[in-house]
């Protein structure tokens, strides 16, 4: 199929409905374009305005390094999030990011109870390759993009011949990953060399208690 060339290709072009990615080892879906029942410009900025968001020091490999993108994470009480050494404290949700997680559950056929936003504020705000491995997240994440278009690479962890997947996130596009994505691929974004414009990712999750 045309996705299947395109993934061969090395890069994922949109689709205008949910479309499964054929990956090995993963169970990876792209929806182009979310309705969240306004504007996606108007979400944009209005997530600019009033996240109060945070730069937060993160630990990798002992190091101790100022996260290149600003954080939040809202949900439902006793979901707090930890990862890189990280304890991220909880917000109550808002009246818009409960309308947008009942418009992404509604996609993923999936419930939340946490969202964790990232802030790329331009061309230098960066995610590192990682899994979102931790043993409290649930099996099911959903990845809203809005504002500037990004490329998501994914790796795979252990099998070396298969290439790496690169999808572009239009503003306004869903992705899942669910079942043994996590658990075999990671995925980052990288830093650009031309200028660009503002970015905000809502990762919804499922986080359990695990005290």
């Amino acid at each position: 199929s045309s996705v299947e060339e395109s993934v061969m290709s090395g890069l994922f072009q949109a689709t205008d409905r949910l479309e499964r990615i054929p990956m090995p080892d993963a169970d990876v879906s792209y929806l182009n374009d979310l309705d969240l029942g306004l504007p996606l410009e108007v979400a944009l900025h209005r997530l600019i305005a009033d996240v109060p968001w945070r730069q937060e020091n993160i630990v990798v490999w002992n190091k101790v390094y100022l996260q290149p993108r600003l954080i939040a994470s809202y949900g439902d009480r006793d979901t707090d999030y930890t990862y890189s050494g990280l304890t991220l404290s909880t917000l109550p949700w808002t009246d818009l990011l409960l309308e947008i997680k009942r418009r992404v559950e509604n996609v993923a056929e999936a419930s939340f109870n946490n969202v964790l936003l990232n802030y790329y504020r331009d061309n230098r705000d960066s995610m590192g390759f990682h899994s979102d491995d931790e043993p409290e997240l649930g099996p099911v994440i959903a990845s809203l993009s809005l504002g500037e278009e990004r490329t998501f690479v994914l790796k795979h962890k252990l099998n070396k011949s298969a290439k790496p997947v690169r999808l572009k996130l239009a503003s306004g596009s869903l992705l899942l990953m669910k079942g043994e994505t996590q658990r075999n691929w990671k995925h980052g974004i990288a830093k650009l060399t031309r200028p660009c414009g503002p970015r905000v990712n809502l990762t919804f999750r499922r986080i359990a208690s695990i005290r």
